[in-house]
């Protein structure tokens, strides 16, 4: 056998050797994934009950629900996506498509990097002290979700940023070339096309408001009261499904309940982001 049948040999074993550590990987990651998903169901679904979807809990009748903490969790995700949403893409349009500053970009993206990765309890130690205190919104939802409108801004930011940097610079120069203004080419042609990451920010945004814990304990509190409406729910205390966890669980000792409400928020992740999807399929219909 000569070199270059050997090193052709070696290249085939390394080929092999890797796609085994890829699969490999790949089946263990997505097993990992099956067994959690299917433990907490198997835990929590036999324990999920009407009365504790639908009633609030009640010390004279010994009663547990968790209608507030659903409720408390839909309002927070609902506010804090109609506020970063905009404020997150349209800065990631401005520093891709209008900001010629390069140092500008630059610090701009490692501050958002930065803001990423800083632990929640700090996000909720200031939002205690600013939203809390200083502007005394007080222990509410409208300061928890004040302060998880800053905590996904970085994501979001950076997603929608990395999407709109992968369209080709040909549809951007192919626009201007046939008269298109900056905004309409834009609007039409480089945000649908990224609707991929902006999608996928959403999703990733969504995960990080519904399992926040630590800084809502801080912020938003962990009040069970059924609210008249939307608008005075955000005036009061209110504790969302991963806050009623952590109480059930850490302080009380529930942990029936606990996996209850953890199979709760695993169907409602996974409906939320179905639907986020379904949303991406419809933008991508339209546009072709």
């Amino acid at each position: 056998m000569n070199g270059q049948d050997r090193r052709s040999g070696r290249r085939r074993a390394y080929d092999i050797f890797f796609k085994t550590v890829v699969y490999l990987s790949a089946f263990l990651t997505v097993a990992l994934l099956v067994v959690l998903i299917g433990y907490i169901f198997v835990r929590g679904l036999p324990h999920i009950t009407g009365q504790l979807l639908s009633t609030a809990p009640s010390v004279l009748k010994d009663t547990i629900g968790i209608l507030p903490n659903i409720l408390n969790t839909l309002y927070i995700i609902l506010f804090t996506l109609l506020i970063a949403l905009p404020l997150g893409v349209g800065a990631a349009v401005y520093l891709t498509e209008y900001a010629s500053n390069k140092t500008f970009i630059r610090i701009v993206e490692f501050a958002t990097e930065t803001l990423a990765g800083i632990p929640s309890i700090i996000y909720g130690l200031v939002g205690m002290l600013f939203f809390a205190q200083m502007l005394g919104f007080q222990t509410s939802l409208l300061s928890g979700g004040c302060t998880l409108v800053i905590m996904i801004l970085p994501t979001i930011i950076r997603t929608t940023q990395e999407s709109l940097k992968t369209v080709p610079q040909s549809y951007r120069e192919g626009a201007l070339g046939l008269g298109a203004t900056k905004w309409y080419m834009i609007r039409t042609i480089i945000l649908p096309s990224s609707v991929d990451g902006i999608v996928t920010g959403c999703i990733l945004s969504i995960g990080r408001i519904v399992g926040e814990s630590a800084a809502l304990l801080f912020t938003a509190g962990v009040g069970t009261v059924v609210a008249n409406n939307i608008f005075s729910a955000f005036t009061r205390s209110g504790g969302t499904l991963s806050v009623a966890l952590y109480m059930y669980v850490s302080e009380r000792g529930e942990f029936d309940v606990g996996f209850a409400i953890a199979a709760i928020l695993m169907l409602l992740v996974l409906c939320i982001n179905g639907a986020a999807k379904l949303v991406e399929k419809k933008l991508r219909r339209k546009t072709k």
